[in-house]
């Protein structure tokens, strides 16, 4: 774990670059950036291009086995109207199937991670048994066992072929035209030379453009604001715990993919996908962002929800707002500083659950503190009202960070946004949960809430932002509400 630094102060906090910082998912959206347009509508055109040849050889090979039976039984000569009438009847659902397990095989992916021919043996016998079997359970009149097996043998040479003549001339055209993998190589000494001659030479992809080598991450920064590349390729071998984490901080924040070359020992112990062809096998450290449509969904999720929350909710609201204010003086809602996406400060909405002078009062009480890191919690806190421990105990007090939400300031589901308290305790890696909009529920309600170190709380956030989707999400505000039931953690 890296050692401590010096805590910044309060106005590094609210300072203007952080103050106009937005959720790495939405600064960047994958299909509003140019660079990113061009090579998404290439990827779609490839695997739109790769699903027409794959239908084209089942076609191929469906036909085939039609015509070469005819002839095994003698009908001379071959009615072939009759038999691409029995393929049309076919074809639409063979191109369903296939088109869902491959796409499930990865064989419609980026031409450097797409697999080879053995797995288009097993998915092409994943369509056979699919089709067999639809075939059987909806009574329709189907050829021979052996026809299949023959569809398959043929099936598996045409499509073959296809898509070994697809990736050749695609790979030539890009040749041709000069095609290049902008990259940054980070470290330094022969390591690094040799990499970089590794590279770059030509061999079945496109290879490596280096246009700068740099060795810090100062360094880093300048070369991904001046080169603006595709990705950054590290040498693992120098390569430390703390210099990993603050690449992969510098990286992620811009949005560019990482790679590191392993180590010998680390190839032997680690399950390495090996690009074919490449003279270095390389690890591969996407950005932890889902972008474009994903992120669209998200924030139409968010809004709709909050929306049905505010409006739906009001009597209750109503009632609640009349109820703090019967129980104790001060203000229904309490609005509390909090350090939020791109580290910068905003005011999150809450029921108030505590007497007027709860800010007075928190100094005199950091030695009972029953949390570790940077967290305060007490069981027992002597400046929360009875009604506002009931309201606690079932997230009730929560309900009003919607109203931030509604703001652009959070999301339902995100990193628990912390006070400015417990903020300046933080220690450089756990910074990295700022990389996305906090949220009102996440990883840390449904897995223990405040029963968890705030380390392990930290390490739930990063598997967030690692693992992110919308599927995710929602998965998450499904088991907070028996979390919030079963009062686990909250006090």
């Amino acid at each position: 774990m890296p050692a401590p630094t010096e805590k910044p102060n309060l106005r590094a906090v609210s300072s203007p670059e952080t103050a106009e910082a937005k959720d790495v998912r939405a600064g960047r959206p994958y299909i509003f950036t140019g660079r990113l347009i061009s090579s998404g509508l290439r990827r779609s055109a490839s695997a739109l291009v790769l699903f027409l040849i794959d239908v084209w050889g089942i076609a191929l090979a469906v036909y085939g086995a039609l015509a070469l039976k005819e002839v095994y039984r003698g009908n001379f000569p071959v009615q072939w109207g009759i038999l691409w009438k029995a393929e049309v009847v076919w074809l639409p659902f063979l191109a369903l199937v296939t088109a869902l397990v491959f796409s499930r095989a990865g064989l419609y992916g980026s031409r450097e991670t797409r697999p080879g021919f053995p797995r288009v043996l097993s998915s092409l016998a994943v369509v056979v048994v699919v089709t067999l079997a639809f075939a059987v359970a909806t009574n329709q009149p189907v050829a021979t066992g052996s026809t299949f097996v023959v569809g398959f043998f043929l099936a598996s040479i045409c499509v073959g072929t296809l898509r070994w003549s697809y990736d050749s001339t695609t790979r030539e055209i890009l040749r041709a035209v000069g095609a290049r993998r902008v990259a940054v190589l980070y470290g330094s000494g022969a390591r690094v030379e040799s990499l970089s001659r590794a590279l770059g030479r030509d061999g079945p992809d496109i290879r490596y453009e280096f246009v700068a080598t740099v060795d810090s991450p100062q360094a880093l920064k300048e070369a991904l604001v001046q080169y603006e590349p595709d990705e950054i390729v590290a040498d693992g071998i120098h390569l430390t715990e703390d210099e990993l984490v603050s690449l992969l901080d510098i990286a992620h924040r811009r949005g560019v993919k990482v790679r590191v070359a392993p180590t010998t020992a680390e190839v032997l112990t680690h399950q390495a996908a090996y690009v074919p062809g490449r003279a270095v096998p390389l690890f591969e450290l996407r950005p932890p962002v889902l972008s474009g449509a994903d992120w669209m969904l998200k924030r139409a999720f968010d809004l709709l929800v909050s929306g049905v929350v505010v409006a739906g909710g009001l009597p209750l609201w109503l009632l609640i707002a009349g109820l703090v204010k019967l129980t104790s003086s001060g203000p229904v809602f309490y609005r509390d500083a909090r350090i939020g996406v791109g580290e910068g400060e905003f005011r999150l909405t809450k029921f108030r659950t505590m007497y007027d002078d709860a800010g007075e009062r928190q100094t005199e009480l950091e030695a009972l503190n029953e949390a570790d890191g940077a967290l305060f919690k007490l069981r027992r806190d002597p400046r929360v009202t009875p009604f506002g421990r009931l309201l606690r105990r079932f997230s009730i007090d929560e309900l009003p960070n919607v109203l931030n939400v509604l703001r652009g300031q959070m999301s339902l589901v995100g990193p628990r946004p912390l006070p400015i308290r417990d903020y300046k305790q933080l220690e450089p890696w756990h910074r990295k949960r700022y990389l996305v909009l906090p949220g009102i529920t996440g990883l840390w309600q449904i897995s223990g809430r405040s029963d968890l170190s705030f380390d392990d709380l930290v390490r739930l956030d990063f598997y967030y932002l690692e693992n992110w989707s919308i599927w995710l999400d929602i998965t998450i505000l499904i088991k907070t509400i028996p979390a919030v039931l079963a009062r686990r953690g909250a006090y």
